[in-house]
């Protein structure tokens, strides 16, 4: 988690000591990126539960019950861990078309350290009273500032190509988290019900 901090005030020199350490997949898992999930998914969780989440649409604070809680939070968790693993793939991808140097290894890294500040502000999220949209908005803005810092450090591309490969990946992170935070968030602020959807009854019998 103070990794998170030093990426955010003092990106270049944390981003060199990252590319030099060269951690293994599992480690950064791990040590990182698992920890991170699970403390936000904690935190938000007893936000939830305890105070409820305000929905604008109803006027009111809707107050979620246990199971509906872990339910979420399990599902978010999980989701939040796919953008992780596919912007990697994807950011490895890209980088294959301007060079192919790369592994998924620098790619994970990359991506794994930058969306640290979006799995932080997920601890707003317990305020009853915070918006979804606003913890994302934030959280993607300081992913895109870390980025910028990072791309070069760890996935080394050419200078020609890097500017590129910088606003590729920042397509790919915007609408992958974007996509996972429209899904959820709509669900907290009472848009989406999926207690009583189709999917929930077919896959209940």
């Amino acid at each position: 988690m103070f990794k998170t901090f030093f990426l955010i005030f003092e990106s270049a020199a944390t981003w060199g000591k990252i590319a030099q350490a060269q951690r293994s997949f599992v480690y950064i898992l791990t040590t990182h990126l698992l920890p991170l999930i699970l403390l936000g998914s904690v935190v938000e969780g007893l936000g939830v539960a305890r105070w409820g989440k305000w929905q604008p649409t109803f006027d009111r604070i809707r107050n979620f019950s246990l199971a509906e809680t872990v339910t979420f939070e399990v599902i978010y968790s999980l989701l939040l861990m796919g953008v992780v693993l596919v912007c990697a793939l994807l950011l490895l991808k890209v980088s294959q078309t301007f060079f192919g140097r790369n592994n998924y290894r620098e790619a994970f890294t990359t991506i794994a350290y930058s969306f640290s500040p979006l799995l932080l502000l997920r601890l707003l999220d317990a305020a009853p009273m915070m918006s979804p949209w606003v913890s994302w908005m934030v959280g993607i803005l300081l992913t895109v500032w870390i980025l910028y810092q990072g791309i070069p450090r760890v996935m080394q591309p050419d200078p020609t190509h890097a500017f590129g490969l910088y606003l590729s990946t920042i397509i790919v992170t915007v609408l992958v988290s974007g996509l996972v935070r429209v899904m959820t968030g709509l669900y907290l602020l009472g848009n989406v019900d999926f207690q009583h959807s189709w999917l929930t009854h077919y896959l209940a019998r």
